[in-house]
């Protein structure tokens, strides 16, 4: 079931950043180039969105829009130091 969970983590914002870029302008009214949202989507994906969600639903990078993006970069934070945490702990018997 963990396992399940860290894999839910890892794919389900790379899916939802695919289909923002390939049937919205979402990101594109977000970000100005390519090359920021593509790494987002190999290495920060949950922050790539939460950035996305900050510009376009929030008005930037000030308040609100602040905090979303820090809790998106704390959940890839989580969802990189669980999957770590798993392998050390929960593969022996």
């Amino acid at each position: 079931m963990c396992c399940i969970l860290v894999l839910l983590a890892l794919v389900g914002p790379r899916f939802v950043l695919a289909i923002l870029w390939l049937l919205t302008d979402y990101l594109s009214r977000a970000f100005d180039a390519f090359l920021l949202p593509f790494l987002g989507f190999l290495f920060l994906p949950w922050t790539t969105l939460a950035y996305a969600i900050a510009q376009n639903e929030l008005g930037g990078l000030s308040g609100l829009g602040l905090l979303v993006l820090v809790l998106g970069f704390l959940v890839d934070l989580g969802a990189l130091g669980g999957g770590a945490r798993g392998r050390s702990w929960g593969g022996g018997s």
